[in-house]
């Protein structure tokens, strides 16, 4: 394993509160220095003047769809995807087929992503069997086998009993259950937010109560339990008060938000991105939850400026483009995310709602301290000397158009494509080699 210097750049490192022009030495996979003028004879060399050099950005919401689902992704293409998004490490979620729900699945999942994953592949096990909300899976055999959460994401954890047993037995091995929150009593068949968007397009919505009463159930019970729960994907201002107050109790509840909940409303499903104003049902914007309102937004990037929201979350879900070139209600929900993540949420720093360094914490230091990552694999999302070699050069200034169809993700379902973003993933190391560069990069 050759040595890699990157020389000349802007080192943010929010884990250390570090941001300083540098150069960083990776040596043997893992971080040997970080400081001024460095050398070593024979590295593979990275120019990275004018941009910035971060820790390898965290995914804690993947869908790779592998096992059962190659035809939407694989865990081949789905860490491509990934590298390009300046992600060194995703958690893949459990709603494949067969679901991540016993160890020879588990085994499956890390066996592959050694084989032929372009980055570091942590699975999250199912919080019952089959997904069916029902039985709980063997939760101890999963965490033994390297499971680093528990979720039935897709679906939600509906019967309280379960839940509770859940957090129990996860809270032993240390780990948190990612929950989907959603009342589909409430939700009852809702294909986008609840709003005048929805009642102009004649679609059925989505109550934000559905999402809101799970919410506030799971934190009753971490409450009384003291194991920790994460919210997944929180998309509603009443939402994110509940977490609020959570925190101030001192609770141990998470949450995350992803890139299209913070930037996107519900007008996306509506409107064409040409403005011409006529009606689009763009099924490419149907997604689970839904997106919300304006104040919705508002209140979700505030939080995450705050540090209410722990951390940025993509919960890139690919579809093949048959599967949303269907009537709106037919369409599966999901957007895929990861090759857009980054530069999707540099439109809050060029809009002064977050400033880069706290962002690039939200990408790296926060969903590790979210699900207590450092546990399961030590040194990640820093570039403190001896953390793993995960870095990544960014281009903050840099202007791209969203091309969907030269994404590595088989999955082309983006309600942006057109867009024009600003900021830019350069390049992509991973354990001191460089998986992905946008471009040549030299001494």
């Amino acid at each position: 394993m050759s040595d890699l210097l990157i020389r000349n750049g802007r080192v943010i490192d929010p884990a250390r509160g570090v941001d300083m022009a540098a150069d960083v030495l990776v040596r043997g996979g893992r971080i040997a220095a970080v400081g001024p003028s460095l050398a070593a004879d024979g590295a593979e060399v990275l120019d990275a003047s004018g941009l910035v050099v971060a820790p390898g950005f965290v995914d804690i919401h993947t869908h790779l769809r592998d096992p059962g689902f190659e035809y939407k992704e694989s865990i081949a293409t789905g860490t491509q995807a990934a590298a390009r998004g300046g992600f060194t490490t995703v958690c893949c979620m459990p709603n494949t087929d067969p679901p991540i729900d016993t160890r020879a699945t588990v085994e499956y999942v890390l066996r592959t992503a050694a084989a032929s994953g372009a980055v570091r592949v942590l699975p999250v096990g199912c919080v019952s069997q089959g997904r069916a909300g029902r039985e709980l899976a063997e939760l101890a055999d999963l965490a033994e086998a390297g499971c680093v959460a528990f979720s039935d994401d897709g679906a939600p954890v509906a019967d309280g009993q379960l839940m509770r047993r859940a957090l129990e037995y996860a809270k032993i091995h240390g780990l948190s259950i990612i929950d989907h929150c959603e009342d589909a009593a409430i939700s009852s068949g809702g294909v986008m937010h609840e709003g005048w968007v929805a009642t102009r397009l004649g679609l059925r919505g989505q109550p934000a109560a559905a999402e809101e009463s799970f919410v506030a159930r799971d934190i009753a019970l971490a409450a009384q339990l003291g194991a920790p729960v994460h919210i997944a994907h929180v998309s509603t201002r009443a939402a994110v008060e509940l977490v609020r107050r959570a925190k101030e109790r001192g609770l141990p509840v998470t949450a995350e938000v992803t890139p299209h909940h913070l930037t996107l409303t519900h007008h996306a499903v509506a409107f064409s991105p040409d403005g011409d104003g006529a009606l689009a049902y763009d099924t490419n914007a149907k997604v689970n939850p839904p997106l919300r309102s304006r104040d919705d937004v508002a209140a979700c990037v505030a939080a995450l400026r705050d540090g209410v929201i722990d951390c940025i979350a993509t919960d890139h879900a690919p579809h093949a483009g048959y599967e949303k070139d269907v009537e709106f209600d037919a369409a599966p929900f999901g957007i895929s995310g990861l090759e857009t993540a980054f530069g999707l949420s540099m439109t809050l720093v060029e809009a002064g709602a977050i400033d880069l360094p706290a962002l690039i914490e939200r990408l790296t230091a926060g969903p590790v301290r979210a699900l207590g990552l450092e546990r399961s694999v030590a040194g990640l999302g820093s570039l403190a000397e001896g953390a793993l070699g995960d870095v990544v050069l960014l281009d903050p200034d840099a202007e791209w158009t969203v091309e969907p169809e030269r994404f590595a993700s088989k999955g082309k379902n983006t309600p942006l494509a057109g867009r024009t973003l600003r900021g830019k993933i350069v390049a992509t190391a991973y354990e001191g080699r460089v998986v992905w560069a946008a471009e040549r990069v030299g001494a």
